[in-house]
């Protein structure tokens, strides 16, 4: 009896010791300098490092993965994000503040618990060519690069080409006031159930030449929340329909997304982007979108809406080292203000011009 609870456990032993497993140290550090004009109220310019960004957010973080056996792994991710610059901590000033999650992935998809990306970043991914970058649809809305819940639960599933997903947050950000706009709204209220909870869905296909993709968000203020959202009756819910057609050596994405506030006051905003990429050659590409706000407020007028173009060259310099430079250009409507780069100022309705030239490195 003695021998075989011994040949049992050493089989037992044997299992965990071949089940295969493996971290990750992964990065991207992206500055540069950026220049743009119209900036005080004197028409000044501003020269200097960007706060924010560059052609992407610089990050570092820590995956791991093992094989538990029978098609099922558990995985995890700690992601922080900080400014080049000055050191600085991003997100709220959180370690982790672009992702700390922990979850069980197999061939019928993911599950994920903790702060992850939810459904709104992983609609825009393959449409938006330009992404992230200090010239892009975020100077109309801070959200979306920002896209992320915590205290969340999410599913993520790809089955031939057709993705699914969704997220459930019980309280969509504990940071405040520092990061996108309606923070401060950690939730889990007791005797509020709703107050800062989302609920993020996402269905989209993707082939070797096309992908469409349609997600809805919506988040819901809390007393003490950041301004607009600061009662759990509040909402703020963002639709968006997009995508994208290859061909040859050339990406086109286009895109709908609407925002709906429904607040103490209702305001409505519309974005619609068209841009493209070309690779000339394996190391060089070039990138172009146009990107056009239309919001309405509560009498229904266009009162500050706004068209900004954008243009990009990126040159690789290795396979982990990249140059690029990124120039933009703001059309404000009379009551608008939106700056040409993230975290920028413009004088109100006043066109203006940003220009970057930045080093990207990864590890």
């Amino acid at each position: 009896m003695e021998t075989k609870w011994s040949a049992a456990l050493l089989v037992a032993v044997s299992g965990f010791a071949c089940a295969q497993s493996s971290v990750t140290l992964y990065g991207i550090i992206d500055t540069g300098l950026s220049y743009y004009n119209h900036a005080t109220a004197h028409g000044g310019s501003e020269v200097g490092v960007p706060t924010l960004t560059g052609e992407v957010p610089s990050r570092w973080g820590l995956k791991g993965i093992e094989d538990l056996g029978g098609g099922y792994k558990a995985f995890f991710v700690l992601e922080n994000g900080f400014q080049p610059g000055t050191g600085a901590l991003n997100y709220g000033g959180r370690l982790f503040g672009r992702q700390a999650n922990v979850g069980i992935s197999s061939d019928y998809g993911s599950l994920t618990l903790g702060r992850q990306m939810n459904m709104t970043m992983y609609a825009l991914t393959n449409a938006d060519v330009i992404g992230p970058s200090i010239h892009s649809m975020a100077s109309f809305d801070p959200y979306l690069p920002n896209s992320r819940s915590d205290n969340a639960i999410g599913y993520l599933g790809k089955f031939h080409g057709v993705t699914v997903g969704g997220t459930y947050s019980f309280g969509r950000d504990a940071a405040g006031p520092a990061g996108p706009a309606a923070t401060n709204c950690g939730g889990q209220v007791p005797g509020d159930f709703v107050a800062c909870r989302q609920y993020t869905a996402l269905l989209a296909y993707d082939s070797a030449s096309f992908g469409v993709a349609a997600s809805y968000d919506v988040i819901r203020g809390g007393a003490g929340a950041s301004a607009p959202l600061n009662n759990s009756a509040y909402t703020d819910t963002h639709n968006i329909v997009d995508g994208y057609v290859i061909l040859g050596p050339t990406k086109i994405g286009a895109g709908w997304i609407r925002n709906n506030l429904a607040a103490a006051t209702h305001l409505q905003t519309d974005i619609f982007f068209v841009g493209a990429t070309y690779y000339a050659t394996p190391a060089l590409s070039f990138d172009a979108e146009g990107v056009r706000n239309l919001q309405r407020g509560p009498a229904g007028k266009n009162d500050s809406s706004a068209t900004l173009l954008i243009g990009r060259v990126n040159y690789l310099l290795s396979k982990r080292t990249m140059v690029y430079t990124s120039v933009g250009y703001m059309f404000n409507s009379a009551l608008a203000a939106n700056p040409v780069a993230a975290g920028g100022t413009v004088e109100t309705g006043t066109n203006q011009l940003g220009v970057m030239i930045g080093l990207q490195q990864k590890f």
